[in-house]
């Protein structure tokens, strides 16, 4: 923590609960924002569905791979200089995108966006830590995930509407103006919260020796995987939704709605009610809470539609509860991972991204395609993935300090 952070921040705590949010928000905003345009954008440049798909798996890639080094780069050169770089990169790429005449050319920027929209979310994670001590911190982490839970609500709306009245290259203008207004926020209000006594020298030999240290530490990896795979669970119902929506439950797009509200209302639950336990009871307990939570109803998930067809009345309520019991533990583990390198806080933060991205990128890539076509599938593949994180958790429990 930085011995001056008292001094840094002068408003109050849910300003900057929500300027941090902001920033981690970017990420999802700029995917969740330009799918409803999907179609549109492929017939105006005349792309097939799979040179469209490449347009989000290049963003996913490039987002995945810098998540590793964005927080290492503040670690050494200062918190605002990378969120700042960050923005700034986004904005012009989604320029870029904006005024791209093909396929190829959009594929590219929308790769550099992926490469700089994460910036703010790895980062944002170790000025938490810079800034408050644990109790604290852990609420403040839990408004954060309060904040981050409505986008995925607003985007999709705000895409549509542009796409609608105004066309697919709206959405991206409309991307560039959102990362131009989020960085002149940071310019004017957000501090530099790395203490000097706390800057790492760029060394490029003691960097990789670094990223070998917290690889080969079991405890680290392990509380990696189990705050980063479990979110999968849910997450695969989201890129499966017009599947199980529209062919398995029978819903037409306009009852999509309720689908993306319970799980938002399910996490922004968790993560309120994760908040208000912070320093009331131990962390391990709140993650205990939290695993079993998720394993109620991911198992019930599997009975329910191993033994009956699936019907939208209590098919959409299991992934809901899975949803708020990730939100409860999310934070506390968030902020284990980063107290384990105390001294490398942005690096920490950026592997953790780096894993959940991947791990985000392979379930799109590979797991939904391949359990999608039945919701037995998704309920099972749902379970197996909380099953990956709980089964670190309790490895890892008895080896924490």
């Amino acid at each position: 923590m930085n011995p001056d952070a008292n001094k840094l921040w002068l408003g109050r705590r849910w300003q900057l609960a929500a300027l941090l949010a902001c920033l981690g928000m970017l990420g999802p905003f700029s995917i969740d924002t330009y799918l409803p345009a999907f179609a549109g954008i492929g017939a105006s440049l005349g792309a097939t569905p799979v040179h469209m798909q490449q347009t989000l798996s290049s963003y996913l890639l490039g987002f995945a791979v810098m998540n590793l080094f964005h927080g290492a780069l503040s670690d050494s050169f200062g918190r605002r200089p990378v969120v700042l770089g960050g923005i700034a990169i986004f904005s012009l790429a989604s320029v870029g995108c904006a005024l791209s005449q093909s396929i190829g050319q959009l594929v590219l920027f929308r790769a550099l966006q992926g490469i700089s929209a994460g910036a703010g979310m790895v980062v944002s994670r170790a000025i938490i830590r810079d800034m408050f001590p644990p109790a604290d911190a852990q609420r403040v982490m839990s408004q954060v995930t309060i904040y981050f839970g409505i986008a995925p609500a607003i985007a999709p709306i705000v895409g549509a509407f542009l796409f609608v009245h105004a066309g697919w290259r709206a959405v991206f203008w409309f991307l560039a103006f959102v990362g131009c207004t989020l960085g002149a926020f940071v310019w004017r209000r957000l501090p530099e919260t790395l203490h000097p006594s706390q800057v790492q020298p760029l060394h490029v030999a003691r960097l990789l020796a670094a990223y070998w240290d917290m690889a080969r530490d079991p405890r680290f990896v392990a509380l990696v995987l189990a705050s980063g795979v479990p979110f999968n669970g849910m997450f695969l119902y989201v890129l499966s939704a017009p599947v199980f929506l529209g062919r398995h439950l029978g819903l037409g797009p306009e009852h999509y709605f309720w689908f993306f509200m319970l799980n938002i209302a399910g996490i922004m639950g968790g993560a309120w009610f994760s908040g208000r336990l912070a320093g009331r009871i131990k962390p391990r307990h709140q993650v205990r809470h939290g695993l079993l939570v998720m394993f109620a109803a991911a198992l019930l998930n599997v009975v329910l539609n191993l033994a009956f067809k699936a019907e939208a009345w209590w098919a959409l309520w299991p992934i809901a509860v899975f949803s708020f019991g990730w939100a409860l533990m999310v934070p506390v583990v968030t902020l284990m991972v980063l107290d384990l390198a105390p001294e490398r806080r942005g690096m920490a933060s950026s592997v953790q991204a780096c894993v959940g991205s991947l791990a985000n990128a392979f379930v799109a890539g590979v797991v939904a395609p391949l359990v999608m076509q039945s919701t037995e599938g998704l309920a099972l593949a749902s379970f197996g993935m909380l099953m990956v994180g709980l089964l670190a958790w309790l490895w890892v429990k008895p080896r924490l300090d």
